[in-house]
């Protein structure tokens, strides 16, 4: 009767670590499967971060082209140095004058080379007839920059207001400028006119 108690005694240790094995291996088991699946969770995300990231990155190159249409760089177009002697009566004086002319269109920077001998003729006619007192002056360098504007874009058939001549005609005949005014506003091809170096002696 005794072994008997102590078989029983036996058996459910027996069973109960049979027991534990079966449920540690069944932790195990879960724990194996859920580190695979973090896993396979982690390594589905990088690639899909990866096209969120391509997405972003063909999504920003977008960005810029639609932004570039509006603002995208100009072009520059430097001309060749002008040394033009000035209209001053009294003394001689020559000028030295870099120029570059800002477009937004490289189609039209093209279209200026084409035409620059005409050009170079245009801006030396203007640079020509300024004087020294004139080109020395902030106002007077801002008004040759508008001229030249006007000279470069000229020989294209493009013909800009000239503002000199409108506040003239105001001041002689009110409604000739009305008339003026009544025509469409040309817009001209170049933004700005640049100096890069400018010498007056």
């Amino acid at each position: 009767m005794a072994t008997a108690p102590a078989a029983e005694a036996a058996a459910p240790k027996g069973g109960g670590s049979k027991k534990l094995i079966i449920i540690i291996a069944a932790v195990l088991v879960l724990v194996l499967v859920g580190g695979g699946a973090a896993v396979m969770l982690l390594k589905k995300k990088p690639p899909a971060e990866d096209g969120e990231d391509g997405a972003e990155a063909t999504e920003a190159p977008a960005k810029p082209k639609a932004h570039a249409k509006s603002d995208h760089p100009p072009t520059f177009v430097p001309l060749d140095p002008f040394t033009v002697n000035l209209a001053d009566k009294d003394v001689d004086r020559f000028a030295q004058v870099g120029v570059t002319l800002q477009v937004e269109d490289p189609k039209f920077a093209d279209q200026i080379k084409a035409y620059m001998p005409a050009i170079r003729s245009n801006v030396l006619m203007v640079l020509a007839h300024k004087t020294a007192a004139e080109l020395l002056t902030k106002e007077g360098k801002e008004k040759l920059a508008k001229d030249i504007m006007r000279e470069s874009v000229r020989p294209m058939g493009i013909e800009l207001d000239d503002e000199d001549e409108d506040d003239h005609a105001a001041a002689a005949d009110a409604p000739k400028k009305k008339k003026k005014k009544k025509k469409a506003h040309v817009e001209s091809p170049v933004t700005q006119v640049l100096f890069s170096n400018f010498i007056v002696q």
